[in-house]
């Protein structure tokens, strides 16, 4: 007898992504069609709405517009006995589908959360050596962040208390709390990218922002003031 394939949901963030949300959709489509699609939208002008409901994705509106916030509330409404977190400029290879299936099909899988390996395009020698970086990290400090993408049983993702309603690191706050309850696993497979947020200021201004911002998380300074920092810079 074939084993069933337990639901799986597809929560994205956006906010104006029309150029780069078609992308994930098309991947997300030649992968598999076994599963929910759920878009939180929080007030794109760009088009972005009329794509995503062209996909037959479950669209919500989410206001005021944050990342922490629209997770959060995408997560409320997926109904699949899995979660999958992907950002909306985030791009799947061929391969996907076969490996979350995997992952869904194994007894195991539900007492850990799983993440890609970071890739960026286009690629660079910094960017790659950046990703090197990043796969050492996840896997010796257990701490991939959300451009990794994040998939996990939903009784997991409960337990951990989900996403907060914050204005900055929402990732890294999630994970933080993960990281107490169970193991972060990688999946060995590539999630592409865009790499606009290192064309505007570099590889290596762009790591020491993200070491600076979470240094101050840790010693205390609200993830509003920091959240003003960064979108200041």
């Amino acid at each position: 007898m074939t084993q069933a394939i337990p639901s799986l949901s597809v929560v994205i963030p956006c906010l104006n992504e029309s150029e780069r949300l078609p992308l994930l959709l098309a991947d997300l489509q030649q992968g598999t069609s076994n599963h929910e699609l759920v878009i939180a939208d929080g007030g794109s002008i760009d088009g972005s709405l009329a794509i995503a409901r062209l996909s037959g994705a479950h669209v919500i509106a989410v206001e005021p517009a944050g990342r922490g916030h629209q997770l959060a509330a995408g997560a409320r409404q997926a109904s699949g006995t899995w979660l999958l977190f992907l950002h909306a400029d985030s791009r799947l290879p061929k391969s996907w589908a076969e490996r979350i299936r995997s992952v869904l099909l194994s007894p195991q899988a539900a007492a850990s959360a799983w993440y890609f390996d970071l890739q960026i395009q286009p690629g660079t020698p910094m960017r790659h050596l950046l990703a090197k970086a990043v796969a050492l990290r996840s896997r010796w400090l257990q701490r991939p962040y959300g451009d990794q993408g994040l998939l996990l049983h939903q009784t997991l993702y409960a337990r951990s208390g989900g996403f907060a309603d914050v204005p900055l690191m929402e990732d890294l706050d999630l994970v933080e709390r993960l990281s107490k309850i169970a193991s972060l696993r990688p999946l060995h497979t590539p999630l592409i990218t865009d790499g606009r947020r290192w064309d505007r200021c570099g590889v290596l201004r762009r790591s020491l922002q993200n070491f600076k911002l979470k240094r101050r998380w840790k010693q205390g300074v609200s993830l509003e003031t920091l959240a003003r920092d960064y979108y200041a810079s």
